[in-house]
């Protein structure tokens, strides 16, 4: 037989592959998220040079395809060698059973695991030692069971890239790394948000056809066992191209330089993208970014804050009246771009409510995200500091004890308590604002009467509001004001809610449909509100965690970070801001509308102080971002500095102060002082954290 044949089992999982590959690529270029065009030599830059990648990645990827062939062979199963393996099975094995094994100095389910696959691996071997005359037969089962599986990894994990950019617009990235540790909702949620049955039945049958197909090209692996000296030679072949491979995945990676962002997105193969996020969960601000010496971002940020003395934000916050200890309801509306509402464009009419609470409220027209998840709008408005690298701080373990709004609350009096429809676990916020000294009102405090519609990620935002409601009836008594910060669920995928509600119905999983019923709940929430005693004595702040979708052409397009927010304040006169603003700035000004003393650590501001300096800050887990003088600063790893200027493209009929759409253009000639006050923003947040300075 011609050797090349012995390598069957490679090749045609690789040509799989490969297919799987480019018709997903296809998939994705067509998209409809993918919101941009691209030039012929973008297109066969994506194409081939993504092959390519791909190539090596699938060698990597097919090492547990090697050291299951090459370990395959008749005389393993000869005495007095067959007995002596299948003794050295049983020996680990009762060695693994005991509990005293270095597995268990690990924890967990790593124990378990390893035992489970020693406990088949010795069964399966005692198999094929004592029944000769079926070791063929079992051995063609056991190969078909490799080739169906990894068919159906690969299947799986194209089905994965395009739900994952369905939607992110984008490959794996850290998202996906945590969505791994929340097996429950996030199984939960694709449950509930596609049809799973039919998805997997599909699934299931091609995997079946196509590993027939497999099997038939790729069976004589097994009828004619390659010899020593063929192994040898598949294993040289095999370790020489492992070795340029782990070489090549990463060089090639750094060919994903195009500006425009789905470019590289769509070149990039999603697996190596996974094994980055993996790895580069956390980030060392020191380590990756471009630096200043300490004291001068100290001095630089000193410009921002001119009261702060020394190498912290420590100063002294002065009300220029009585402090007014007014109730304060903070709600944290889950992913709610600025473009939903009709002043910023929308004519679908999905908001009512909010278009006409926003009327009677301080409304902040130029409002950013500080990130595009909720652990970091969360960490915006309760820590009132710039999102730094890597992990929100909410998911940390150093996350306790820090400077809060909670903790200011708690000094004027007030109880404060954070309240989430879900299971606090989730995002670790459970963890964080136990620690930051909230109180917490989660899922696990409803009583099953107080249920009227949950989904995977818990109940609906009526039934938060109803529960919130009673707690405070309950707070009211107390003679204490109260701070409640109210995180909702209900616009979020699979996007399902209570039926006959509003005019989209609840079970065809609609975007459009979470949005107007979010605004719907809220609706209520304020129709009950104002029938109770503590309704004129309250101040509410409403701002969404983060937008819809963070996809675009550019590491950080500037639409999918404009969210809407604002105060309401009952019988106080609504007005308008209309300056750049960052999400992190929205507490410190309801401190200033309160008149609060305090000593603050925030870098969050009061806008409407006289020292205020328009700015905004945005970012992903890597790319930290500044918006300043209509220009975009961003700090990405490896110290590189990217600077675009900001143009607006105005659209007609929309009021200038609402305009969210801004062409974002590389800039010529790079402002070293823009520069300068990024780093000094975003280094001297990491230094604060690092070294245990903004603790409370």
């Amino acid at each position: 037989m011609t050797f090349y044949k012995k390598f069957s089992p490679f090749y045609n999982l690789a040509l799989f592959y490969f297919v799987v590959s480019f018709i997903l690529r296809i998939v994705l270029f067509f998209h409809p998220i993918t919101q941009t065009s691209f030039t012929i030599l973008e297109s066969l830059k994506i194409f081939s040079l993504g092959l390519i990648s791909d190539f090596f990645v699938f060698i990597v990827a097919s090492v547990f395809l090697w050291l299951y062939l090459i370990f395959i062979s008749n005389s393993k199963y000869s005495k007095p060698s067959g007995y002596i393996i299948l003794g050295f099975f049983a020996i680990v094995f009762i060695y693994t059973a005991s509990g005293k094994s270095i597995f268990d100095e690990y924890g967990g389910a790593l124990p378990r695991i390893v035992l489970i696959f020693i406990g088949i691996k010795m069964a399966l071997f005692a198999l094929l030692l004592f029944l000769p005359k079926l070791r063929d037969k079992i051995r063609f089962w056991l190969f078909a069971f490799v080739i169906f599986l990894y068919v159906l990894l690969i299947l799986q994990n194209g089905l994965s890239e395009y739900f994952f950019w369905n939607e992110f617009g984008v490959k794996y990235n850290f998202i996906a790394v945590n969505y791994l540790i929340y097996t429950n909702e996030v199984i939960g949620n694709i449950m509930q948000s596609y049809p799973v049955i039919p998805l997997f039945s599909v699934l299931f049958l091609v995997t079946g056809i196509v590993t027939y197909f497999i099997l038939k090209h790729s069976k004589n692996y097994i009828s004619d066992i390659p010899t020593l000296s063929e192994k040898i030679k598949i294993t040289v072949i095999y370790l020489g191209l492992f070795l340029i491979s782990i070489i090549a995945i990463p060089t090639l990676s750094k060919t994903e330089n195009s500006k425009n962002v789905f470019v590289n997105e769509l070149q990039s193969n999603g697996l190596y993208k996974f094994y980055l996020a993996f790895q580069n969960n956390k980030l060392d601000y020191f380590k990756f970014y471009k630096t200043l010496p300490n004291k001068e971002a100290y001095t630089i940020l000193k410009q921002q804050f001119p009261d702060i003395s020394g190498q912290n934000t420590f100063r002294n916050i002065m009300g220029d009246s009585l402090e007014n200890h007014k109730n304060v309801v903070l709600i944290t509306i889950e992913s709610y771009s600025a473009e939903f509402m009709k002043s910023y464009g929308n004519q679908q009419n999905i908001t009512p409510f909010l278009d006409s609470l926003a009327q009677k409220s301080l409304q902040f027209t130029n409002l950013y995200a500080a990130g595009n998840r909720t652990v970091r709008g969360l960490e915006a408005v309760t820590l009132c500091l710039p999102p730094t690298a890597g992990e929100s701080v909410v998911k940390r373990e150093d996350n306790k004890n820090k400077f809060s709004t909670g903790a200011i609350f708690k000094q004027k009096g007030y109880n404060v308590k954070f309240m989430y429809g879900g299971d606090a676990f989730f995002d670790n916020m459970q963890d964080f604002y136990s620690g930051n000294g909230y109180q917490i009102v989660d899922k696990s405090s409803f009583s099953p009467e107080e249920i009227t519609f949950s989904n995977v990620w818990g109940v609906c935002d009526e039934d938060m509001y109803n529960k919130a409601i009673k707690v405070m009836n309950t707070e009211a008594k107390e003679n204490k004001p109260f701070f409640n910060h109210i995180m909702t669920v209900s616009n979020h995928r699979p996007f399902t809610y209570p039926n006959n509600k509003i005019d989209i119905p609840g079970d065809i999983k609609s975007r459009d449909g979470g949005v107007k019923y979010t605004d719907y709940a809220l609706r209520k929430f304020f129709e009950m509100a104002k029938k109770q005693p503590w309704f004129k004595n309250t101040v509410f702040v409403i701002v969404a965690d983060h937008c819809a979708s963070s996809a675009g052409k550019t590491e950080l397009p500037l639409d999918k970070y404009r969210i809407p927010g604002f105060i309401y304040r009952p019988n106080e006169k609504p007005a308008k801001f209309s300056k750049l603003m960052s999400q992190i700035d929205l507490m410190p000004t309801l401190f200033g509308l309160l008149h609060f003393n305090y000593e603050s650590k925030f870098f969050g501001q009061d806008v409407f102080k006289g020292d205020y300096k328009p700015r905004a800050f945005i970012a992903t887990y890597q790319d930290l971002g500044l918006i300043k003088d209509n220009v975009l600063t961003i700090l990405s790893p490896k110290q590189q500095v990217k600077q675009f200027s900001l143009t607006l493209d105005s659209k007609s009929g929309i009021s200038p102060e609402f305009q969210i759409d801004y062409n974002e253009k590389c800039l010529k000639t790079q402002r070293k002082d823009l520069i300068n006050e990024t780093i000094s923003f975003y280094q001297t947040a990491s230094d604060m954290l690092k070294y245990k300075k903004y603790q409370k």
